[in-house]
């Protein structure tokens, strides 16, 4: 389905687009996606609505089969990249697991400005941002993703699936130019 309405109360959350995060490889250039963020989070600050900024610093703890990552593995990783133009009114979240709810004051920062949707952009479409879409659903928050500004970590097809059939079933998707138009 494509994005149909963006509520006043909208907020557009931005997840790990970092140094360390931005410099994996992933499906679709980075910078692609870096720049569509930063074109919404521009439309979104000119509109009066709040931006949140994720970042990860490290990892959950737990044994999985996959190689263990240890975060941040050099100096800067954590630094979210200057292309999004932070400004001092932006909500910073600081993450320790793939989802920017768990263990953090977003759904606080969110409430307290009257969010009801959340529109979500980021790297890696399979951990962070599905993670992200995930907790919002679930804390009742209408959410879209942008299809066009999240790109994953991992293969081609984890991506095609968390795009073709997770996000359809957590809220509406649409392009950077769909949500820039909902906007006005």
């Amino acid at each position: 389905m494509t994005v149909t309405t963006l509520d006043p109360g909208t907020a557009l959350v931005v997840v790990d687009l970092q140094k360390g995060v931005a410099g994996l490889p992933t499906v679709h250039p980075a910078a692609e996606i870096v720049a569509r963020s930063a074109e919404l989070a521009d439309a979104f600050r000119a509109k009066g609505l709040p931006v949140v900024l994720v970042r990860v610093t490290s990892g959950a703890p737990g044994r999985t089969e996959g190689p263990a990552r240890r975060l941040p593995p050099q100096a800067g990783w954590a630094d979210l990249l200057p292309e999004l133009g932070q400004r001092d009114d932006d909500i910073v979240v600081t993450k320790h697991t793939w989802g920017a709810f768990h263990g953090t004051d977003l759904d606080l920062q969110l409430r307290r400005r009257g969010v009801t949707q959340v529109v979500v952009t980021g790297i890696a479409t399979t951990k962070g941002v599905e993670s992200t879409a995930r907790a919002a659903h679930e804390h009742g928050y209408h959410v879209t993703v942008v299809t066009d500004a999240v790109t994953d970590t991992g293969d081609e097809d984890a991506h095609r699936h968390s795009v073709e059939k997770i996000f359809p079933a957590l809220g509406e998707t649409g392009t950077t130019e769909a949500v820039l138009k909902l906007l006005g």
